[in-house]
């Protein structure tokens, strides 16, 4: 399982021209799934994606979490994040979580996120919808998360 992760100062998603979750400061998480995950790893990352200290003391030194600077996640799934370039200049897919499997670890990481954080914190995209994303990325700052299994493979 892979978490993309862009620091944001706002970012909403669109869903046949409406807007379905919006917020201000914080994370856009974009989630990948994996054939092989499973919940334990969906609640590891959901976990590190909660503590991650990537906003800025008054040092100016990343060192303040979500709830440190009472920040919001917006999750959105991702199965693109486990493509297989290796061959070739069309991706694979074949890693990535079927879709039934997908939508149940995704589920249970912003059921996890939501309750480290709180169910008014966290908005969700629409899965397997075809979504626009807007985001005004922070610093920039974008930084990947992987569950312990991922780590593993590399």
């Amino acid at each position: 399982m892979k978490a993309l992760i862009q620091r944001v100062s706002s970012a909403s998603v669109v869903i046949d021209g409406s807007v379905t979750g919006e917020m201000g400061k914080g994370y856009v998480v974009f989630l990948g799934v994996k054939a092989d995950d499973d919940f334990i790893e969906a609640e590891y990352l959901a976990q590190r994606c909660a503590d991650l200290r990537i906003f800025e003391d008054e040092l100016g030194k990343m060192n303040k979490s979500l709830n440190d600077v009472n920040g919001e996640m917006l999750v959105i799934s991702q199965f693109t994040l486990h493509a297989d370039t290796r061959k070739g200049n069309r991706p694979s897919f074949v890693y990535a979580a079927p879709p039934e499997l997908a939508e149940t670890l995704y589920d249970h990481f912003v059921k996890s996120v939501r309750n480290l954080l709180g169910p008014d914190r966290v908005k969700t995209g629409q899965f397997r919808a075809m979504m626009d994303v807007q985001l005004v990325n922070s610093g920039p700052v974008t930084i990947m998360l992987k569950s312990k299994s991922e780590y593993v493979r590399d």
